[in-house]
């Protein structure tokens, strides 16, 4: 009798959990994403399907102020001089709010942007509505996305690889590792790594 009412609670409580519990927030590998219109640093609205050409893309949420964006930028500018020419160019969005950062404003992006020579679009997520979409939480975040049959479906999430400080300490290059391999028609053999970084400043 002890035993059947253990298992009855035990039942019980997986099944209040399964009511309470939410389900993670954002896309996952697999799922088709929406397109968006963001401002570039430019001063132009840049959408993804502006890129004609293109067979996916790498799109990265980053900012100016955190440590481990800026760690990251000279990887992120190699990520795009490597294969926007294969047709997957960088997309890289700051989805920080900066009432939160002030060095995170649309103005310290340009200076931003200008000092390291920027190669691809650098977008401001202003409203604080394309980073939830993602379920983006860190700078930075990748997703990669590929081209199928005319719709844009990630393929990997998370950092761009196994060293989110030291370039010189990379041993696994995640990025670039699944773009070679969807490239091939294949499945990247990873499709979700942890991001490393700062969280999303947010006063929400």
């Amino acid at each position: 009798m002890k035993l059947l009412k253990t298992v009855f609670l035990l039942t019980l409580v997986t099944m209040l959990a399964s009511f309470t519990t939410q389900p993670p927030k954002g896309y996952k590998v697999g799922d088709i994403v929406a397109d968006f219109s963001l401002k570039n640093v430019d001063g132009k609205m840049v959408s993804l399907a502006d890129y004609k050409q293109a067979r996916g893309f790498i799109v990265i949420f980053t900012c100016n102020m955190c440590p481990y964006s800026v760690a990251n930028e000279d990887r992120i500018i190699a990520l795009d001089k490597k294969f926007k020419k294969k047709g997957y160019p960088v997309i890289a969005i700051n989805p920080n709010d900066p009432a939160v950062t002030p060095g995170d404003s649309f103005e310290g992006m340009q200076k931003r942007a200008k000092e390291k020579g920027f190669t691809f679009p650098y977008l401001f997520d202003e409203k604080q509505e394309v980073y939830p979409e993602y379920g983006a939480t860190k700078t930075p975040h990748v997703y990669i996305l590929n081209k199928r049959n005319d719709k844009l479906i990630v393929e990997y999430i998370g950092a761009i690889d196994d060293s989110s400080l030291d370039e010189k300490k990379v041993k696994v290059p995640f990025v670039e590792n699944a773009i070679s391999s969807i490239m091939k028609g294949e499945k990247p053999a990873k499709t979700y790594t942890r991001a490393i970084g700062c969280s999303i400043k947010t006063k929400k």
